[in-house]
């Protein structure tokens, strides 16, 4: 592990050098060639900076920043569909990672898409895992320490699947095996052979997924440890996950913690048949944060420190996923620098040139990343006239 004075320098360093798109989002076609570790995107609000951030995390598994069913990423008026080519560099060496969505004929609006690396189709998004990692911040998790707990879940499942690609699709199988359960509860069938197996099922998924959150939380709060710093202007974040089955899979092994979980649902058949749903599980589990330096829950710091407290996290966890994965992530940070004093931004770049992976950033105001003069390359991206042109920062 790195220590918190030096750059953390993982055994891989992939760097996107282009980015091509049809009819994704805003864009008929663009093609931009990158050459700096360091991108900032300016543009007014509406001119595609985030649809460009957006492409990029579709290179993770899932569905990117935005969550957004793939039909919604095709552009309005193009013909159908989308495609996405991203060039990578690695060692001198450039890879082609390419995705792309197509719309099925009267069907709904359903489609397919479509994975390939070097132009060889692959299964999945999860395969792009193997050669790049990317992470991001976009304004939209701003409230995420005030907010449901669901919202703290849903970023907590992101963490852990920048570091393991395969917990996204146990979490899905998980929340397919209590949609099972729930309905032979709703139905009134009470046949213990088809309840004992989906419990089983749930059982031993539900387990994997606290076990998965757990550990990533105990492996972030050891980084985080190590390089706290109570002067920082990003605070560093106490960490803490609550949950039955999350305490079980902390505390013992798998098997018991599969066991205890399959007798909890048995005994909970009643209750959550009346309840409409399952009432114990990782599914309602809640990460705790708490600001460090105050000791103090998240929730109650201001919005400031919040922001500071979010973006201090996601760091971390930036440097965790390279330390786990030997590759270091692509970070996409989405109106980042807007709301930060001129000390934080400054703080915030140097702590990005440390990162050691690939950074982009957007906002509105060129002048807000007048700090990384000479260090970073700009583009300002218009809603008119196509793609981003490359704009120059003004000094400090």
């Amino acid at each position: 592990m790195a220590s918190p004075e030096g750059p953390y320098r993982p055994w891989r360093r992939p760097l996107v050098r282009r980015i091509m798109l049809r009819d994704f989002r805003s864009y008929a076609a663009l093609d931009v060639a990158i050459d700096r570790p360091l991108v900032v995107l300016c543009g007014d609000n509406g001119a595609g900076k985030t649809n460009l951030l957006e492409a990029l995390s579709l290179l993770s598994p899932g569905r990117g920043l935005r969550r957004a069913e793939l039909s919604h990423c095709a552009r309005t008026d193009g013909a159908g569909g989308f495609s996405l080519s991203v060039e990578v560099e690695e060692d001198g060496a450039r890879h082609q990672f390419g995705s792309g969505w197509t719309p099925s004929e009267g069907n709904g609006g359903a489609g397919s898409r479509t994975n390939r690396i070097d132009r060889a189709p692959v299964s999945s998004s999860s395969a792009f895992s193997e050669h790049v990692r990317v992470i991001w911040l976009t304004p939209s998790m701003d409230p995420l320490f005030s907010g449901p707990a669901s919202e703290r879940r849903r970023f907590l499942d992101r963490l852990v699947l920048a570091m393991d690609p395969a917990h996204g699709a146990r979490v899905a199988q998980f929340e397919r095996a209590l949609r099972g359960r729930n309905r032979l509860l709703a139905e009134g069938r009470r046949n213990d052979s088809w309840l004992n197996a989906i419990e089983r099922e749930a059982a031993e998924l539900g387990v994997a997924v606290a076990a998965a959150r757990v550990e990533c939380v105990s492996r972030l709060e050891a980084l985080i440890a190590v390089a706290r710093d109570d002067a920082s202007p990003f605070p560093w974040a106490r960490l803490a996950i609550e949950g039955d089955v999350e305490a079980l899979a902390a505390n013992g092994p798998a098997i018991a913690a599969e066991d205890c979980y399959r007798v909890m649902l048995r005994d909970n058949r009643g209750r959550d048949a009346a309840a409409g749903r399952t009432t114990v599980g990782p599914h309602v589990g809640d990460l705790v944060v708490r600001h460090g330096p105050k000791n103090a829950l998240a929730s109650s710091a201001s919005t400031g420190e919040q922001k500071a407290l979010l973006l201090g996290l996601v760091l971390a966890h930036a440097r965790l996923v390279a330390d786990v994965s030997g590759i270091a992530p692509i970070a996409l940070l989405d109106e980042i620098a807007a709301h930060f004093d001129p000390r934080r931004r400054a703080a915030l770049f140097d702590a990005l040139q440390r990162l050691g992976g690939q950074v982009f950033l957007t906002g509105a105001d060129p002048n807000a990343f007048a700090g990384l003069a000479g260090r970073a390359q700009g583009f300002e991206v218009s809603a008119e006239g196509g793609g981003p042109s490359k704009v120059a920062f003004a000094p400090d």
